[in-house]
Formats: C-alpha cells, sequence, structure tokens
C-alpha cells in the first residue's frame, strides 16, 4: 500500500490525540505544537491532493475487516484532498493570525485548553471531509458542533454564553434532523457506506411511488444542514455567534466549520443519494429559492449593521446564500461555482474577522463604525488587509469574489432555463450592489476621520510584538492565495471538475 493512503486518516488521528496533548502542556507550548501539526496537515493533504491528481483516481481507505455498519471507510480524490488543504491553511493563518487576541480575550489558565478544542474541532472538520460513510458524518458533526461550542464559550463573557447557548440548541436541533434522515435513508436502502446506498437508491427511485419517502428523508436531512450552516431563514445566530467570538474562533466558525457541513451535503447528494435521484425531488428548487432569498437578506441586514463584526457576520449569511443558489441551479456547473465560492469565503472571511480587531484596538477597542473612523490610517496594514477582503466580497476584478460570481452567472447561463438566468443575474446584481454599498462605505469611514483641526485623529498605536509577525504572515499568504482564485481561477475549477467526475 502506498503510504500517501494512510495520510487521511493519519490527519484525523493526529487531531485526535493533538486534543489532550495541548491540556498537557502550558499556553504557549499548546499554541507553537498547534502551529506545528497543522503545518504537518498542510504537507499531509497536499501531498493527498498531488497524489489524487497525477493518478486521476481516488482510492478508499478501509478500517477494520468488516464492511459498514460495522466497519469503516475513508475514501479521497481530489475535491476531498482540496477541500481538506483548504481547511488545514485556513486553519493555520486563523490560529497564527489571531494568537494576540487569544492571549488577550481567553485567561491564560484555559489558553492551552482552547488550542485542546481547536485540535479536536481539526480532527471533526478532517472526519467530514474524508467520510465514505453517512453514520460516520453524523458522529463528527455532533463532535464538531459540541467542539464549535466550546471554542465560543471559553472566552467567558456574558454575549459569548448566551451565543453559545443559542448556538447550541439550533446546532442540536440540525443535528437531530440529520440523524433522523440517516435512519431513514438507512431503512430505505439497507446501507450506510455512501456508494451501496446510492446504488440501492438508484434502483428504488425507478419506482415513482417511491420517490416522496426518499425526498421526506433527504428533505429532512437538508433543513438539519440549512440549519447549522445559517442558510436562510436560520441565519440569525451568526451576528452574536461570529461577532462575539475571539478573532481566531469567528475566523474558523465562518470559513471551515459552516462550510464543512455543506461539503457533507455536496458528498450526500452525489455519493450517498445519487444526483439523479436528487433532481427527482424538489429539494433543489427549494434551495434555489432560499438561497437567492439569503443573498439579499443578509446583504440588507449587513447594510443595517452598526458593528463592523455584525457586518461581516450577515455578509456570511448572504455568501452561504450564493453557495445555496448555486446547488439549486442543479446542474454539474452549478455545484462546481458552489464549491468555488466555498474556498473564495473561507479565504475571504478568515482575512476579515481576523483584521477588524485590530483596526478596533488602535479605536479604543470599539468594533463601532463611529470609533473604527481614521483607524485604517493609524493601523496602516490592518487597513490594506481589510481592503483586499472587502474588494473580494465585492466582486472586484483580480479577486477570488469576482471569479465565483463569474462562475455562477456562466453555470445559470449554460443551464439554459430562462427564468433561473433572469433570477440569478437579477439576484447577483442586487446583492453585488448591497456588497458595494456596506464595503465602500466601511473602507471610507476607517481611510477618512478628520478631526476638527482638519488633521487625522490618533486615538492609539498598533501593538508591536511577536504576533504582529504572525498576522503579517497570515494575512500576505490569505491576499495571495485570494488572488491567485481571481487569476488563476481555471486551476481550481479544473480540479473541482475532476472531482465531482470522482464522486461518481
Amino acid at each position: 500500500m502506498n503510504i500517501i493512503w494512510n495520510f487521511p486518516l493519519l490527519t484525523i488521528v493526529l487531531s485526535l490525540f493533538s486534543g489532550p496533548l495541548c491540556m498537557m502542556l502550558s499556553a504557549k507550548a499548546a499554541k507553537n505544537y498547534t502551529i506545528a501539526y497543522e503545518s504537518l496537515l498542510v504537507g499531509m493533504t497536499g501531498c493527498v491532493l498531488g497524489y489524487t491528481l497525477k493518478t486521476g483516481t481516488a482510492f478508499t481507505y478501509t478500517m477494520g475487516e468488516f464492511p459498514a455498519p460495522w466497519g469503516n471507510e475513508i475514501r479521497a480524490g481530489c475535491l476531498e484532498a482540496l477541500i481538506a488543504l483548504l481547511f488545514s491553511v485556513v486553519l493555520l493563518c486563523s490560529v497564527t493570525a489571531g494568537y494576540h487576541f487569544v492571549r488577550k480575550d481567553i485567561d491564560d489558565s484555559k489558553i492551552n485548553l482552547y488550542f485542546s478544542l481547536l485540535n479536536l474541532l481539526t480532527a471533526a472538520l478532517m472526519a467530514l471531509t474524508w467520510t465514505n460513510d453517512v453514520f460516520t458524518g453524523y458522529v463528527f458533526l455532533e463532535i464538531l458542533t459540541l467542539v464549535s461550542c466550546g471554542i465560543l464559550i471559553v472566552r467567558e463573557i456574558g454575549r459569548t454564553t448566551l451565543a453559545a447557548v443559542r448556538y447550541m440548541i439550533l446546532n442540536l436541533m440540525g443535528s437531530g434532523m440529520f440523524l433522523m434522515s440517516v435512519v431513514l435513508l438507512y431503512d430505505i436502502s439497507g446501507h450506510l457506506l455512501m456508494v451501496p446506498m446510492r446504488q440501492s437508491l438508484a434502483q428504488i427511485a425507478q419506482d415513482p411511488a417511491s420517490i416522496p419517502a426518499i425526498s421526506m428523508a433527504v428533505g429532512i436531512m437538508t433543513i438539519g444542514i440549512a440549519i447549522k450552516s445559517g442558510l436562510f431563514p436560520f441565519y440569525f445566530w451568526m451576528p452574536d455567534t461570529y461577532g462575539r467570538a475571539t478573532p481566531t474562533s469567528g475566523a474558523v466558525l465562518s470559513s471551515l466549520v459552516s462550510k464543512a457541513y455543506i461539503f457533507l451535503l455536496f458528498k450526500i447528494f452525489y455519493r450517498a443519494v445519487g444526483i439523479d435521484v436528487i433532481r427527482k425531488t424538489p429539494i433543489l428548487q427549494i434551495l434555489f429559492v432560499l438561497g437567492i432569498c439569503g443573498m439579499i437578506v443578509g446583504s440588507v441586514s449587513a447594510l443595517r449593521a452598526s458593528n463592523i463584526n455584525r457586518m461581516i457576520a450577515f455578509s456570511s449569511a448572504a455568501q452561504i446564500g450564493y453557495i445555496y443558489m448555486g446547488i439549486g441551479i442543479g446542474t454539474v456547473a452549478g455545484f462546481a461555482a458552489a464549491l468555488f465560492q466555498i474556498f473564495a469565503h473561507a479565504l475571504t472571511k478568515s482575512l476579515l474577522f481576523v483584521t477588524s480587531p485590530y483596526l478596533a484596538q488602535v479605536s479604543g477597542d470599539s468594533l463601532k463604525f463611529k470609533a473604527l473612523q481614521g483607524s485604517a490610517q493609524r493601523d496602516p496594514l490592518a487597513g490594506r488587509m481589510f481592503t483586499v477582503g472587502a474588494l473580494s466580497m465585492i466582486g472586484i476584478p483580480i479577486f477570488a469574489g469576482f471569479s465565483a460570481k463569474l462562475m455562477f452567472g456562466q453555470a445559470v447561463v449554460l443551464g439554459g432555463v430562462k427564468w433561473k438566468t433572469l433570477v440569478v443575474l437579477a439576484a447577483l446584481g442586487i446583492s453585488s450592489v448591497l456588497n458595494a454599498i456596506y464595503f465602500i462605505r466601511t473602507l471610507i469611514r476607517i481611510f477618512f476621520e478628520p478631526d476638527s483641526q482638519g488633521k487625522t485623529s490618533k486615538r492609539a498605536r498598533p501593538v508591536r510584538d511577536k504576533s504582529r509577525r504572525g498576522y503579517l504572515l497570515a494575512g500576505m499568504v490569505l491576499t495571495i492565495l485570494n488572488m491567485f482564485l481571481g487569476l488563476f481561477s481555471w486551476v481550481i475549477s479544473d480540479v473541482i471538475y475532476r472531482g465531482l467526475g470522482m464522486f461518481l
């Protein structure tokens, strides 16, 4: 067996091992260890990506000697490897860039606990990416939910506790619906492994009378994932959850956790149920409508926000709408555009969430727009980083956001359904205009704020310590990757199309 076949399992096992290990380390040692092992994960996932691209095939790693439901399987194709690489890179950058605020927001005695939770979260992300079994997907989906609440509540201020409780209640509701759906699909198909389940459902779906039962089972699962990922109208928990967390937590929750749930849904649609069966149900049409609504309502909510983190959080709700709208288009090009949006959003939102606190730091530690006026002049580095993220969200050419919106437009035009084309192009235009209004308004605020004498006010200077170098390095990596997706989008889209082909 090729040694690279062991890497997907090792990313999960190493992350699980790292959780309790960090509990025994000091705060600084836990941070250094986490950065080192996240760097190792980047290397391993990169090797798996290179191997699957070179061979042109996916591989399956069977754990144990028994088939499901007693045994389990890990499957690695180029799409899973690309997603795992994205998760590893963004995690590494979020930890490196946000460590200054981890020390500031969390009690010293609990910083090692925080990194322990982050490592367990990494294990859940890796497992959801590699799993070839829907029940294992449920198990790690629950672990991801609980650990996500942990990295919220560890900050120990009243609003984060409230946000964590609300987040847990809604996410457990979504998890319960997911489990109910797994039970129904197992009852219908008799399988938990994805490929045997798809083969069984394909035969059953030949009878039109079976479609309502399959629609109900898959629909319940889709609603559960929609609640957990923040699709309209279930997005109302986002502002407090993302906005009140320490910056690393906000970046990870917004950029990665919600995307892991959606990627699991992608795998179930393609590999466990079958996209041909899904098209026989009304699920895609419902997701299309809710995605369009999320794009508009999330942008309007961001426009009305008075706090920069709440604005970014509501913007995330709009970007989640883009993903589900792409899924709802129902074509391979639509799915590819939705997956590309996952990459664009993950890289951009992590940059925005770790940057906004640096702007607040030189503005009396306030995230209110009034206090942030002129903050980009007081901290030019943070101002430049925020500008990159804002321009990407607006959809300015050379940045990832532009390529994503272009792919959505191309996908719906190639789909050939006239009414969908008109609706998507109109929604893209309206959402882009709203994005431009609130992000350009924010850029004007943070770059210009003369005082009564016509001079720029100076409330504080940025803190200069070693963590600042980590922020600079992580910000540069995220910026370069964002521009790479904008300038060379065909490289990633080609891997996505090949990965979707390997799904079948």
